[in-house]
């Protein structure tokens, strides 16, 4: 295992939780293992473990980039994970306003609509 590869495993659990992580490693087959170590490298152990910027701000722009590139089915995850980064609700609302303005109000409405399900999933688990 590479220093890239246990940092981004730290971040990843940091971030996402370790059961989620854990899910995720148990899932893994001999098809997507690779590209799991990909993921886990590049994002997790280069991009998010970046000290440049907050994990607050690592959130925001991770949410706006899925919603502007129609990638939703990550958004719900990465809602989950404010409550690790200290992205706020008003903040998502932020990020998401800015897609509005930029990427279109459809993409935006969407991402809004996934993100009150979250939270809401979030209050109730509770």
């Amino acid at each position: 295992m590479t220093d890239r590869h246990a940092t981004g495993m730290k971040v990843r659990r940091e971030v996402l939780g370790d059961a989620h992580v854990d899910r995720a490693e148990a899932a893994k087959t001999d098809l997507d293992t690779a590209f799991q170590s990909l993921i886990t490298e590049g994002a997790w152990g280069t991009v998010w473990a970046s000290d440049a910027i907050s994990r607050r701000e690592h959130s925001m722009l991770t949410l706006a980039l899925l919603a502007a590139t129609g990638n939703f089915e990550e958004i719900p995850m990465h809602i989950r994970a404010t409550a690790r980064t200290g992205a706020s609700k008003q903040d998502v609302l932020e990020a998401f306003q800015h897609v509005a303005i930029y990427a279109g109000v459809p993409r935006a409405n969407h991402a809004l609509k996934l993100a009150r399900e979250t939270y809401a999933e979030m209050e109730a688990a509770r």
